[in-house]
Parts: C-alpha cells; structure tokens; sequence
C-alpha cells in the first residue's frame, strides 16, 4: 500500500512509522519504502520496521529498477508500506510527472490519502472527491483523518465523506499536545540523534493500535509476488572500504551500501566521533552526509582521527565526501561565534545559514579529472543543506562538475579533488546511478594493486 497526501506536513510520516510498527507488531514482517532522496524519514520508517527502508525514486530511477528493488526487497515479508511525498499528484512539472501518484500507478498499489483536517470537518470531503475525480485511475483505499481534535470533530467528518464520498475513514490520528518526532531547523531529527526514539516509535504504534482499522488496512492491501532472492550471499572479494557511519554521518541509502557490496566490496563501518584513526589497510572511503554541525565539537575535539583522514587523503587513498561529508574534509566550520577545526583537507571555512541553501534535484557534467567519473559523465542526484561556504581559497575553475540543475558548491560548480578524493554537495542513489559503483569500485581496486595515488 502507498500512504499520500494532500501536501507535506500532512501528517504522513507520523501515520506511516505507526502503521509499519502496528504491522510489525501483529507479527509480520513489513518491508517499509520512501519516495523520493528522502533519508530522515526513510530512517524512522526502518526504525518502525527493523530492517532497512529502501528509497524508490521516480527521478533518479528508471521505471524498471523502481519495479524490481520493490520486488525483490519485498521478499519475506508480510506487509510492504511505501511512503509518498510532498501531495499526491505534485511533480517535478505541471503534469505531476514523478509524483507519488506516478509510483502509485507504476506499481500498481492502492493508496490510503491521509488528511490533515485541522480546523476543516466538512471540507475534508471536498479534498477526497477533489482526489478520486482529478485521476479516476488511482485506486484509493480510504482515508486516515490526521489531527483529530474531539469525538464530535471526527463525526462530522466521518458524515460528509459518508454523504458525499465512497471514500472509507480506515483510522484518525488524534491531535497530539507535543510532537512525537524532534524537530528542529531542518525538520524532523534523525532518529540516530534522538535518545528517545524508540519509545517514539512505541508511541505511534499503540495510536495506530487504537485508532486505526487495522484489519480493514490489511483487506485493501493488494497481494505482490516477490522476486526471488539468492539467499548465498555475496563474497568480499575485492577491497576494503570504510564508511563513516555515526551521529553526525548517518545519511546512506542502502543502496548505495549493497551495491558496493553486490559488486566484491568489504564494507567497515567507522565512528569519527570516537575512534582514534582509520583502520589500517583501506583501498577506499565513502562520507556520507549528515549533520557535522550539530556534531562539531565531538569531531573538532577528535584530532587524531582528524589527522589520519588527512594523511589518508595525502596517501592516495580513493575518498567519496558527500555533502557533509564534504564539510568534513573543509578547514573549519563556524557555529555562532566558535569556529571548529575539521579534517583540513580543503581550505574550506562553512558556516550554516538560516534558510535553505539548495533543496532538491540537481545534475551535473563531469567536465575535469577525478578517480570516480569519466570526463563527460551526466549525473543525476539531489542536494539537502544549509551550509553555507563562508571562505574558500579556491577558483571555479578548480571545479571538476558543472551544475546543470542545483546550486553546487560555487558558481554553478561542484567537485573539489585533492588526489584520489572527491567531495561534492550532490547525493546520488546507486539504484540510479551504477556509474558510481563502477567508478568507487574502479578506484578502491586501482589502489589496492597500487597503494599509491
């Protein structure tokens, strides 16, 4: 089933995580999907089901690779729940071209609309009639009513969608006096980040137990053969790359993971906040993204790890920075009146500025040298910061990536390269994009025969 709404902040995320958990705890397994380069619910989403939640892209992904990562990860389990984004039929264009309604089709899955129906009763029935007449071929399965205030509240909407639509109320979400999910600047926190998290996930889960049908839920799910999995497993064969996975890198699809891993790789994961250096005897490093800042003092106060990623770099050792992982190959960052030292591989200063810097897809040209992409390479990705570069020692022209699309580190450009590194502000999705698997496979093993830049 495919969980939509009438816009973002429309109660989606909260609906989905306690429904996955409900599922979950019924005793089936759910396989829990998102819609979109979206890692912080894709996260909460797999803390709901205890397994990883896949990201199924319409943008970055071909049709075909949508289809099969669905089937093939729904395998051994019960339920599979996908999580849309933004509103139901909003798009890249005026043709909602990528919407969540798109996926909806393509996979042929039925959608519950959840509606937010703070201070609205009667109009709630407007929007799903609105819904069902502007794309009769989207299967809806019923609605969760979002932020239910009191029983009388629930009534009149329950009434109008009885009177004016054949929409059925599957559940409510009352409304709630604090929020379930920590927020703060950049919306919903990692739940890496949260101590409580798990008690939040508790939480939804006895709401969805409450105030959900849950059997009514399951009837409307529509049956999906898997494809079958070879359960052998793969062999690491090949070379040994770490990832930096801890509270201040936790932005990784699983993608991005298994197919280094499908193509011969040995993953280790890497605490920057508390190991003291690399591990020995890496060909290749993958930084992720995520929210070095609110980790600055931890990764500042930790020198010596600090310093081994320097030398790393300095040896030749192939490194992929993304986004954050991108500040955190930069000289500093500056928070508020404190500036924090960083691994000092760029003479880069950030800083983190009150709104959005970019949000949302981007694509680029390879046009300079690097050890991951040929020359010419077109890219598609996405972009999610607030960081601001505050001071560069560096010219455009140094840049290895022209923006087609997206903001870039400076002047329509991306790509800072130092050796065997390449740091960039675009994220890019392996089930999108095998050109990257090929390029950091390519490089780990170059340096693996070498051991030299």
């Amino acid at each position: 089933m495919v969980l939509a709404g009438l816009s973002g902040g429309s109660g989606k995320s909260v609906v989905s995580v306690g429904l996955i958990a409900a599922l979950k705890n019924r005793g089936g397994a759910v396989a829990p999907f998102k819609k979109g380069p979206d890692y912080i619910d894709a996260g909460w989403m797999s803390k709901a089901a205890g397994q990883p939640c896949y990201n199924l892209d319409p943008y970055l992904m071909e049709p075909e690779a949508i289809v099969t990562t669905f089937q093939r990860h729904i395998a051994g389990c019960r339920f599979a729940v996908v999580e849309g984004n933004r509103g139901i039929f909003d798009g890249v264009n005026a043709s909602g071209e990528f919407s969540t309604a798109e996926l909806a089709r393509l996979l042929d899955l039925p959608v519950l609309l959840v509606i937010n129906c703070s201070k609205t009763t009667r109009t709630v029935a407007a929007q799903a009639l609105g819904c069902q007449a502007f794309d009769p071929g989207i299967p809806f399965a019923g609605v969760i009513l979002n932020q239910i205030a009191t029983s009388r509240h629930e009534t009149i909407i329950r009434q109008s969608l009885e009177r004016y639509t054949d929409m059925a109320v599957l559940g409510i979400m009352p409304r709630l006096t604090r929020d379930i999910f920590p927020m703060r600047h950049l919306g919903v926190t990692p739940h890496q980040e949260y101590a409580a998290a798990a008690e939040a996930v508790a939480s939804l889960a006895a709401l969805a137990e409450t105030h959900f049908d849950l059997d009514a839920i399951i009837a409307a799910m529509r049956p999906v053969i898997p494809l079958p999995v070879n359960r052998s497993g793969h062999t690491a064969s090949g070379p040994t790359i770490g990832v930096l996975r801890d509270a201040a890198f936790q932005f990784y699809y699983e993608e991005n993971l298994e197919a280094l891993t499908a193509a011969g790789a040995r993953l280790v994961m890497i605490d920057a906040l508390h190991s003291a250096a690399l591990p020995d005897r890496l060909d290749g490093l993958y930084i992720g993204g995520g929210f070095p800042e609110t980790s600055a003092r931890q990764l500042a106060d930790n020198a010596s790890f600090r310093r081994s990623v320097r030398e790393a770099v300095d040896t030749g050792l192939p490194v992929y920075a993304e986004c954050g992982g991108l500040i955190f190959l930069g000289r500093s960052i500056l928070l508020g009146d404190q500036e924090y030292p960083l691994a000092g591989v760029f003479p880069v200063t950030f800083a983190i500025g009150a709104k959005p810097q970019a949000h949302g897809y981007s694509t680029f040209v390879v046009e300079g040298s690097n050890s991951f992409y040929p020359v010419g390479t077109r890219i598609k990705g996405h972009e999610f910061r607030y960081s601001i570069v505050h001071h560069w020692d560096g010219a455009a022209d140094e840049l290895v990536l022209a923006m087609e699309r997206g903001t870039g580190f400076f002047g329509g450009r991306d790509g800072l390269v130092k050796h065997n590194t390449l740091a960039l502000y675009t994220h890019v999705l392996a089930s999108g994009t095998p050109q990257w698997v090929e390029g950091f496979m390519a490089a780990a093993r170059r340096f693996a025969a070498t051991g030299r830049s």
